[in-house]
């Protein structure tokens, strides 16, 4: 991930090219690589639409979606590891990148609910 990108959104958008990108290299495994690519997308999604809430409560909702969407992103991302279709370097590269991001996402969520 490059070391320019450090907010959420475009975080979470990288990470949703490079998913993609390992995901149309996999064949046969569409019901795997489909989840993981909702998943992934719906991070990006969610934190793109928190900009523009509508309150402070919908703009929480919108970060704990992304926040549930991350973890399961990091759950299909061990299932595609553990069957054999991701190698451990790349495995380890977008699971990382995905902790990261989830980091920023809970210490978010703590700034905002605590105000």
């Amino acid at each position: 991930m490059d070391k320019k990108v450090n907010n959420v959104r475009d975080m979470a958008l990288q990470l949703t090219v490079e998913i993609t990108e390992v995901c149309d290299s996999i064949k046969g495994r569409g019901v795997y690589t489909n989840q993981l690519m909702r998943a992934c997308s719906s991070i990006g999604a969610n934190a793109y639409e928190a900009k523009y809430a509508q309150s402070n409560a919908d703009f929480i909702s919108k970060l704990e979606i992304s926040l549930k969407e991350c973890y399961e992103t990091e759950y299909w991302l061990e299932v595609l590891f553990k069957i054999g279709d991701l190698s451990e370097n790349i495995y380890k590269k977008l699971l990382n990148e995905c902790g990261t991001i989830r980091f920023k996402l809970i210490k978010s969520l703590k700034t905002v609910k605590g105000k």
